[in-house]
């Protein structure tokens, strides 16, 4: 016990006085406004009491577009509205172009990979990535087959249940993982392979742990790591996936041939064995475990959760699903959908956007860091504070939606019922770290969508008359799980 109190005695101070260093520090009176904070927890007790997302949209009716909070001794900046954000992450990219440093993410990736990389490191693997996703179809016929021939499995799997009530979410996860994993190994998986539902797994429990109070706690305090909570529970299933994919490319590795890349690993491999000569390549194997890791994570999870809610929307709202199924049968009919049907149909393209803009499956996105000392709007923001761009007030701005607040197609559509771009539809972010596989999810989204309303009409079980739209609170905000019926359209058309 004697051992256990003089740790806990070092402890609060060294904290103590960590923070009246910081506070010191952040006496800078052109610095962003914001709440007044607590020692050592800064805002953190309101954080926790009220969840994060809430309390900053509480705190920009305060303090408007630029303000700041304090989480344990770190002060962060938060950006509001279209109008900051795009001054910011676009006017000013070069400025906000690092991701902050977030402890259970440092601790994860340690700057590598994509999401959560840094510098030049950063750079490299980005670029590395979208050319090679390219190269493998990103954007082109190829993916677009590959999407197409994948629904027809969803659609399999779905008639399965014979119109009887099911929950979307893992039979979703499997079709939407199936085109990234393809990509990444050059082939799809069955739906019932054990290791394919065990990835799916982790992934989809991860997204859910890093929106715990405890993984918050973590991150404001990383000390109170040796705590149990769900940040550690996070961390083993990290290990555990980091085994899985150590394990898969290095398969890949016993019968590469150089001549012959099936997938982006295979594309990896090569570009690793080209530099092997060089002591400062970043094509090394833990650079391309964080990289497989991100991709996996970026290219099932968004996707597969806004379809989700897409079926879901469709049952809150009957007569869009009947008007969908209308475009549908006039512009496809029976054929199989491609991408370029969206062209020809404006209320199933809006309707698509409308979801992803009323979701706001990542209101906060993820969060950045100036890059070097910085002025903005007249504020001064030394080199490594952390930003929170508040997605929710874009897709929220009154003065860019006709009705912001309801579930409207007409959000997307002119007076003439033709598709409207809208500058402020943010939902992949925008700048140098807008999300990388925006026009994978595009694409994958439309086709999949107007497959899944070709084939069946989406309704709640019997005796249940409500559909819940209430979001479980994660890395992203998903639908909590729900049966649905998926009632075949051939048998109602007779």
């Amino acid at each position: 016990m004697e051992v256990i109190s003089i740790i806990l005695v070092t402890a609060v101070v060294f904290y103590f006085v960590h923070y009246l260093n910081t506070w010191m520090n952040n006496r800078d009176k052109k610095f962003p406004p914001g709440p007044r904070n607590l020692p050592l927890i800064g805002n953190l007790h309101v954080v926790l009491f009220k969840g994060l997302h809430p309390t900053l949209m509480e705190l920009s009716k305060t303090y408007g577009p630029v303000f700041s909070i304090q989480m344990g001794t770190k002060k962060m900046v938060v950006l509001a509205g279209y109008d900051a954000i795009k001054d910011a992450l676009i006017n000013q990219a070069e400025d906000f172009e690092e991701r902050a440093r977030i402890p259970i993410f440092e601790k994860m990736d340690k700057g590598m990979g994509l999401s959560f990389s840094h510098g030049d490191n950063w750079k490299f693997m980005r670029r590395f990535t979208i050319s090679t996703l390219r190269d493998f179809g990103m954007g082109k016929t190829s993916l677009e087959e590959k999407i197409a021939e994948e629904s027809l499995h969803l659609i399999q799997q779905i008639k399965a249940f014979k119109g009887e009530p099911f929950i979307t979410t893992m039979v979703i996860y499997s079709a939407v993982a199936n085109i990234i994993v393809s990509m990444l190994l050059g082939n799809r998986m069955d739906y019932d392979d054990p290791e394919f539902k065990r990835l799916l797994e982790l992934v989809n429990e991860n997204i859910i742990l890093l929106g715990q109070r405890m993984v918050l706690v973590y991150n404001v305090h990383p000390i109170l790591g040796i705590l149990p909570g769900s940040h550690r529970k996070f961390q083993k299933n990290i290990e555990e996936l980091r085994s899985f994919i150590q394990c898969t490319f290095l398969k890949r590795l016993r019968d590469l041939d150089m001549n012959d890349q099936r997938g982006f690993i295979d594309a990896f491999l090569v570009r690793q064995n080209m530099e092997k000569e060089n002591p400062q390549s970043y094509f090394h194997n833990e650079n391309l475990t964080c990289l497989i890791r991100s991709l996996l994570n970026a290219g099932i999870e968004t996707t597969s959760t806004t379809l989700r809610w897409c079926l879901l929307i469709m049952i809150k709202y009957p007569h869009y699903q009947e008007k969908v199924q209308e475009e549908i049968s006039k512009v496809i009919g029976s054929a199989q959908p491609r991408y370029n049907h969206r062209l020809q149909m404006p209320f199933t393209n809006a309707v698509i956007h409308e979801t992803q803009r009323f979701i706001d499956i990542a209101p906060m996105s993820l969060p950045h860091e100036t890059a070097r000392d910085t002025n903005f709007r007249g504020y001064h923001l030394p080199k490594g504070t952390h930003t929170i761009p508040l997605l929710t007030t874009v897709l929220r701005d009154k003065k860019r939606f006709k009705a912001p607040d309801e579930f409207d197609p007409s959000n997307f559509l002119n007076s003439e019922g033709q598709f409207m771009k809208n500058e402020a539809f943010m939902v992949f972010s925008a700048g140098r770290r807008i999300c990388p596989g925006e026009n994978l999810a595009r694409m994958e989204l439309f086709i999949f969508f107007t497959s899944l309303l070709q084939n069946f009409t989406f309704r709640l079980p019997p005796g249940v008359s409500e559909v819940n739209l209430t979001s479980r609170v994660g890395l992203t905000l998903a639908p909590l799980p729900q049966k649905v019926c998926a009632v075949p359209r051939i048998q109602e058309d007779g």
